[in-house]
């Protein structure tokens, strides 16, 4: 059978420096392909190469046995080939059925036929999403979902997903692998990059890892187990290393002083007087389902949201009262909150990594006049930071956005540490990240409880929370509900507690 796509020897340079060298890939029609490898290895660029958006340094490409030089995603868009971003890639001021229908218009069309269409269009891929919803004013699943709408209506034959599971709810994971298999009946091929090597090894026909931009093996995904890919993925076993029962039987940190008092705050209908404590040197992990108002609740906190004005409760920092508007306040008294969604709040994409970084400790710094940004401290802060987390890139004046998801988060995490905090709220710290990253945010926030910092990790990954916490608070409906020690819970307890 002659390959749908087909890659040879394929290696692409930025700045001469190579992002994937000599890379073979080939994918079947009708089969579910899945990329793996740490942030960093050449998946996304590898992807790209074949939808377009990057043309080859060296190599071949062939589609359906043709070689094609394609130098744009619209190229490879009449093809056949789409390609789902990591990033989205919609225009946030049309509608959901507007964005769907981009590119593919006909010459006259009614506003209320194409809302119509799409609707029927959504509901067939059991997708709950408005139509006529602007896209700007949409969560970030609710985008992937329009995403993936998108590429399934261009009646692509190839479709390249890059973590398209990253922000979807255990329900609508479910609803998406029914759409892959049933494209993958209707003879559509699918490349599926994702860091949760289980859905991987579930929903894939064949697996090929790549790292430091090598193709390392490629084989059916049922000669693989997670042991096998992590190996391939680093070089060496880090399953055991990050969720293992070593890492789960270290010893539990003491209490030390309360640092932050939160007493019956509430906000609106996500969070309804919910009281806890958080103490300095300890990991405090906070576990919910989604709704459960976790992030709202420590959003208050840091003064990115807030909280009501009339009977809204109390937080105390330090004994002292305090109410933010802004976060600045709060980042000036040592309150720090690393977003979940890094793209959209954690960075400015168009600066290079010492910019983000120096901008997060100007942040810091007390009002007063003007602020010159000095180059020469911004690089030196920075490769201090750039040691410290192990930030890999191309240049070292690289802007963030030509980063890899796992570095990415790692400038994020320099920018909000690089103000010396009290307190570090850390909300899904490890999303969209590869396990040798996982491994190393892991380590750098046990780090800073030794230090003596107060930590909070917000996480949807039980392992992870058993793994990192060492007392855990489990919030259900805008509310802490209980309280347990890392040593004496376990998964079904934590989501009891969720549930119930």
């Amino acid at each position: 059978m002659t390959p749908i796509i087909e890659l040879k020897n394929a290696t692409k340079d930025f700045r001469g420096i190579p992002a994937i060298s000599d890379v073979d890939f080939t994918l079947n029609a009708g089969e579910i392909h899945a990329l793996l490898g740490e942030n960093g290895a050449g998946k996304s660029t590898l992807t790209k190469i074949i939808a377009g958006v990057y043309p080859l340094s060296s190599g071949t490409l062939l589609v359906n046995g043709k070689e094609e030089v394609l130098q744009t995603p619209a190229e490879g868009l009449e093809k056949g080939i789409a390609m789902v971003y990591q990033e989205n890639s919609l225009v946030p001021s049309m509608t959901v059925a507007q964005n769907i229908y981009l590119g593919n218009e006909k010459p006259l069309n009614r506003l209320r036929g194409i809302y119509i269409a799409a609707q029927q269009f959504l509901q067939s891929l059991n997708f709950h999403v408005d139509p006529s919803a602007v896209v700007g004013s949409l969560g970030a699943a609710q985008k992937q979902m329009v995403e993936i709408a998108r590429a399934v209506h261009h009646k692509a034959r190839v479709i390249i997903f890059d973590e398209p599971t990253a922000t979807l709810t255990p329900e609508e994971k479910s609803y998406f692998f029914k759409l892959i298999k049933k494209l993958k009946v209707e003879g559509v091929s699918i490349i599926f990059i994702s860091h949760a090597l289980e859905e991987a090894l579930q929903i894939a026909d064949r697996i090929t890892v790549l790292r430091d931009g090598k193709l390392i093996v490629s084989d059916k995904a049922s000669a693989f187990d997670r042991q096998k890919i992590v190996q391939a993925m680093v070089g060496r076993n880090l399953t055991d290393e990050i969720y293992g029962q070593a890492a789960r039987s270290r010893p539990t940190r003491a209490r030390g002083q309360k640092l932050l008092s939160v007493e019956n705050l509430s906000m609106g209908s996500m969070v309804r007087n919910t009281s806890f404590s958080i103490y300095r040197g300890q990991i405090t992990g906070i576990f919910g389902l989604v709704g459960s108002g976790r992030t709202e609740t420590m959003k208050v906190v840091a003064g990115v949201l807030k909280r009501d004005f009339f009977h809204g409760g109390e937080i105390k920092l330090d004994g002292k009262p305090i109410r933010y508007r802004v976060p600045a306040p709060g980042v000036r008294d040592g309150i720090v909150y690393v977003t979940e969604d890094r793209k959209a709040e954690g960075f400015f994409e168009t600066m290079s990594i010492a910019e983000n970084i120096y901008m997060g400790k100007v942040s810091g710094e007390p009002y007063g006049g003007f602020q010159f940004m000095s180059m020469t401290a911004a690089r030196s802060v920075a490769e201090d930071w750039r040691r410290r987390l192990n930030i890999r890139a191309i240049n070292p004046n690289a802007k963030v956005v030509e980063l890899s998801g796992g570095n990415q988060q790692k400038v994020v995490i320099a920018k909000a540490l690089v103000q010396r905090p009290k307190l570090a709220i850390f909300d899904e710290p490890t999303r969209g990240v590869d396990v040798g990253a996982i491994a190393e945010i892991h380590a750098f926030v046990n780090q800073l409880a030794d230090q003596g910092i107060a930590v909070v990790v917000i996480s949807s990954y039980l392992p992870e929370i058993l793994t990192l916490s060492d007392r855990i608070l489990v919030s259900r409906q805008g509310k802490i509900v209980e309280e347990m020690d890392r040593r004496t819970a376990s998964e079904e307890t934590i989501m009891y507690a969720a549930v119930h």
